[in-house]
């Protein structure tokens, strides 16, 4: 198989590892990918667009690509799994509707509501709301406050403080570049993610993991 690695980071050259240890595939290539990428797969760094759909369907196409891997949340957002889905491309990656999970976490915990899923409290401040709507919630979340940025921030959009001014001040900056908050009550205690391969309805669990 002849496979097309999207992304440049370091989750994308863990991909690149264990692809290239597959016997069945005989060809990697990534992009925009990075210098640290060039001794696993062949890098395209002129395709630095990986939220453009139309981009990396012309290069996956330019390369006839068997398969297509996203890593970022950028690209699946955008949709672009879905563009390349339209040319008969396979994808590993969600659809721009299903990576709303990770796109908005208020979606997220929309689903987990509708599933009955347990989860901490939230509420969403949209960006032009009052001072005052602003001051009477934090009044709601305190004095412990969880501050979330409800979109893509690259796992930097949340701050969690015993200060009522840091939260203030982190809700004025995400609402400052356009994106609306999220208020968490605070839940105390380790952290874990569990990540799953699913198809349809199978759903295969990965090992648990912690970012430290």
């Amino acid at each position: 198989m002849r496979i097309l690695v999207i992304g440049s980071g370091g989750r994308e050259h863990a991909l690149l590892t264990g692809l290239k240890a597959d016997p069945t595939v005989t060809d990697l290539h990534i992009a925009p990918g990075s210098p640290a990428h060039a001794k696993q797969a062949t890098v395209h760094p002129e395709y630095s667009q990986v939220d453009d759909p139309a981009r990396m369907v012309e290069l996956a196409v330019d390369i006839a690509a068997d398969l297509v891997v996203i890593g970022p949340e950028v690209p699946l957002v955008k949709g672009v799994a879905d563009a390349l889905r339209e040319r008969s491309i396979a994808v590993f990656g969600p659809s721009a509707s299903a990576a709303q999970i990770e796109g908005s976490k208020a979606f997220a915990k929309d689903v987990m509501a509708a599933a009955g899923v347990r989860t901490a409290r939230a509420e969403q401040l949209a960006p032009g709301v009052s001072d005052a709507d602003i001051e009477a919630a934090l009044d709601r979340f305190g004095p412990h406050f969880v501050v979330k940025d409800d979109g893509l921030a690259g796992g930097k959009g949340v701050v969690v403080t015993e200060s009522r001014e840091e939260a203030r001040a982190h809700v004025d900056a995400v609402h400052a570049a356009g994106n609306p908050v999220l208020l968490e009550s605070f839940l105390d205690g380790p952290e874990v993610s569990l990540f799953c391969l699913v198809n349809g309805e199978t759903v295969v669990p990965l090992l648990p993991a912690q970012d430290h």
